[in-house]
């Protein structure tokens, strides 16, 4: 009984503690840009359950999803090469609507049109799209898709609903036909849910999707304004055109916290100061910094720092929740690793889903990747190891259990014949030998012990040893002479009764005979006592007998 309570026990300790650690499955994803110098084998994919390649694009006139030749081979093998190092790792797909609409958008130009809005407009063009979208995600081993379609002008905002409607009912029916698991629904929007006049349709999203990413960055760009500005501010005390700020217009419209996942940049962008000691948010500036469009990546804002800063230091700002870094009449504005940490836990204290990088090829040694991971938070380190642990803790504490029940278990009464001594699942009937090298074991019942002893009579009674009273029990069934003076006794009870008057030497050989030591006769001699101990009985409800060699 105590054996099963203990693995009642374990299960439930270690189960529970599981169910803490997973509650909820915490989502790290990224962006992997196929057409980049950046091989999807360097990717350390162990720092996130979910890997996005980037981009499959959509023909003019078919509206059928393809892949550039410039980087066919690159997607084709990214599945397979993104699980090398983590094989739980999910790749996804991602579509999007062009370089070049997609860089008008993120400049804020009017985008007229654009090969997304065309297809969107009528079902006969959104079918194509959407039925190849799912082959060739399954041809190449893509267990997701994603569509990448930032800045969707306020016509195509009313047509998108229609569009994920279709989409998902399309995965589903192919998951349904081909019995595969549903392809994961995905897709990025803009960190506020309204354009103008008009809004994502927030009801349709949180029905098909799995979830959305936030893309919580590029509000503001050397190329589009003559000032200093954080391009990926969580707060801003003196403006709307912040993460919180957006986030909270999308849960006000109703869309859950657990189908969305904050936007973690790892680029930043460089503006030009027009007076390099004016340095604060909002200064004026005479447009891009250090690159044509004043963008930067995390790796190569990280080396600009340590060739060109002059012994300048980054500068984290808790109010924006930003960094900056200044040296002359360059102003750079970018998340570092302090950032990362705080945006992280935001996103956990808000209840998200987790979060999503663009892109995995700007991180610098994955220093923002481990932070986003909880790697170097202490928190989570013990969280890590308590789910290393907990594995072994259970398999210990199960081996103590099955070793404690079967030494339990070693000797115990078996039913219909009390007091038989049962080793293991054997009964000791008779005499067993249990080794070569040792005397056989003769096993009484308690009514043969209790006959032998004559109820327990004090004439049996040798008397009194540390488990109560001890009692002599004489058996000569090995033995077919008879001795004693009328010849009827066995050689025990007749060694017994010569041990009982002083005379135990009579039984020995002459040739034994030691006058100097005499302890060393009666040791020779070969008188067999089996002693029970009623006491014995009692504590642990064994019976043993046992031969004692004197």
């Amino acid at each position: 009984m105590a054996s099963k309570n203990i693995l009642v026990f374990s299960f439930t300790f270690i189960f529970s503690q599981f169910h803490y650690s997973t509650a909820q499955i915490w989502v790290r994803s990224g962006y992997w840009l196929a057409g980049s110098d950046f091989p999807a084998a360097d990717i350390n994919s162990a720092l996130f359950t979910h890997l996005i390649c980037a981009f499959a694009e959509v023909d003019n006139s078919t509206y059928q999803v393809f892949i550039p030749t410039s980087y066919a081979q690159n997607f084709s093998v990214f599945p397979s090469v993104a699980k090398r190092k983590n094989p739980s790792v999910i790749p996804l797909m991602s579509i999007w609507n062009g370089q070049a609409s997609t860089g008008q958008s993120i400049r804020g130009d009017p985008v007229n049109t654009s090969v997304l809005s065309s297809m969107i407009e009528q079902p006969s063009s959104r079918k194509p799209f959407i039925d190849s979208s799912i082959k060739l995600a399954r041809l190449h081993g893509f267990l997701g898709i994603d569509l990448f379609w930032i800045w969707p002008n306020s016509t195509d905002l009313s047509n998108i609903g229609a569009l994920l409607d279709e989409w998902r009912a399309a995965i589903s029916s192919e998951a349904t036909n081909s019995s595969q698991s549903e392809l994961i629904f995905t897709m990025a929007v803009r960190y506020s849910p309204s354009l103008q006049s008009v809004s994502y349709p927030v009801d349709s999203i949180k029905k098909n999707l799995d979830w959305a990413h936030l893309v919580a960055y590029d509000y503001h760009l050397p190329l589009k304004e003559k000032f200093t500005g954080n391009h990926a501010a969580l707060y801003n005390p003196s403006s709307n055109i912040t993460t919180d700020f957006g986030l909270k217009q999308w849960l006000g419209m109703g869309m859950p916290t657990n189908k969305l996942a904050l936007g973690l940049p790892y680029h930043g962008y460089a503006w030009t100061l027009v007076n390099p000691k004016d340095t604060s948010v909002g200064a004026p500036a005479s447009g891009p910094g250090t690159t044509l469009d004043g963008s930067m990546g995390y790796r190569f804002i990280k080396s600009f720092i340590q060739n060109y800063g002059y012994g300048a230091k980054p500068v984290y700002n808790f109010t924006y929740v930003v960094n900056y870094f200044i040296v002359g009449s360059t102003w750079i504005n970018y998340d570092d690793v302090e950032t990362v940490r705080a945006k992280i836990s935001y996103a956990k204290e808000k209840g998200l889903i987790g979060t999503n990088v663009f892109a995995v090829i700007n991180d610098d040694n994955w220093a923002l990747s481990l932070a986003a991971a909880g790697v170097t938070d202490h928190g989570s380190k013990r969280k890590l190891l308590l789910i290393i642990l907990l594995p072994i803790a259970f398999i210990l504490i199960v081996l103590a259990a099955v070793v404690f029940y079967r030494q339990s278990s070693l000797f115990k009464t078996k039913k219909g014949d009390a007091g038989t001594i049962v080793l293991g699942n054997r009964t000791l009937s008779g005499s067993e030998n249990l080794d070569s090298n040792a005397p056989t074991i003769q096993a009484f019942s308690f009514a043969q012990i209790k006959a032998a002893t004559h109820n327990f009579s004090n004439e049996f009674k040798l008397g009194e040893g540390g488990y109560g009273p001890v009692y002599k029990i004489i058996s000569g069934k090995r033995n077919n002479c008879y001795y004693g003076p009328y010849e009827n006794l066995s050689l025990l009870e007749y060694a017994y009764d010569l041990w009982k008057e002083g005379r135990g030497k009579e039984l020995l050989d002459p040739s034994l005979d030691d006058s100097s030591s005499p302890c060393k006769l009666m040791t020779s001699e070969r008188i067999c006592n089996t002693t029970i101990s009623l006491s014995l009985v009692r504590r642990i409800g064994l019976l043993s007998c046992r031969y004692a060699f004197n």
